[in-house]
């Protein structure tokens, strides 16, 4: 029968808690493009096609050299969360066996790494583009509705809120699924064929999760809740977690 790496309480609580800083700091570093969005959105007297071009020509070439800082943020978030995976691996493993915890303690391989690290970039480069996008659609709307121009234009103004909104998202979203992403790789990298789904256990959990709770899930078969496919904590605000299991004979 296989096993199943359970966390005590204490564990889980320390995990959750380092997990929760780096995302906030996370957060933190992903509004400031979004306090520059609306920045340079207000920059413009807003309401006109030329203005709207013009927006979107800036928050474009933004995108560009926002790169090599979003790779800095996102690269420094990938080490610190998979330095903390190791670490909460080898609290979970002090009962096996000597081999299997140094296979456990080898690095993610790079290959790995950078797909991580290249979705956190994709996602915090695509905040300008989407705000372009935004500005772009609220602007035709105002120029082919006269009544709400006035109501539009106040829109636009927010776009730097808005894209706030979306930044605190990403980042919530993101830590969560590089979470179980290295979980997955290292897991997967001793046979594991997948896991026991747990929740926070808390009032906010939502109840397709609720019903997730202690159900086993392969690592190669995500399951689909509210029309939204992904392994525990890669769902957009979850915060459920996996409980790896691995073969016995291990």
């Amino acid at each position: 029968m296989p096993l199943t790496l359970t966390r005590d309480a204490k564990t889980q609580r320390a995990d959750f808690q380092r997990a929760k800083g780096l995302e906030l700091r996370y957060a933190r570093e992903l509004r400031r493009v979004a306090h520059e969005i609306g920045r340079i959105v207000k920059g413009f007297p807003v309401g006109t096609a030329e203005s709207s071009e013009k927006i979107s020509q800036v928050l474009e070439r933004y995108s560009e050299v926002l790169k090599p800082w979003a790779e800095s943020v996102a690269g420094r978030l990938v080490a610190e969360l998979d330095h903390q995976d190791r670490r909460s691996w080898k609290a979970q493993t002090k009962g096996l066996s000597n081999a299997l915890r140094a296979e456990l303690d080898k690095e993610v391989s790079g290959q790995n790494l950078r797909a991580l690290l290249e979705q956190h970039v994709d996602l915090i480069t695509s905040l300008p583009i989407e705000a372009a996008q935004r500005v772009h659609k609220l602007t035709i709307e105002g120029l082919t509705n006269s009544t709400r121009a006035a109501e539009v234009a106040k829109e636009i103004l927010e776009t730097g809120h808005v894209t706030a909104s979306r930044a605190t998202l990403i980042a919530r979203t993101e830590t969560g699924r590089t979470q179980t992403s290295l979980m997955q790789a290292r897991a997967q990298g001793i046979g594991s064929p997948g896991y026991i789904w747990r929740t926070s256990s808390d009032n906010d959990v939502r109840p397709s999760h609720k019903k997730m709770a202690g159900q086993f899930v392969r690592w190669d078969s995500p399951p689909t809740l509210d029309k939204l496919t992904g392994h525990a904590g890669c769902i957009p605000n979850c915060r459920c977690y996996p409980e790896p299991v691995i073969p016995e004979e291990l």
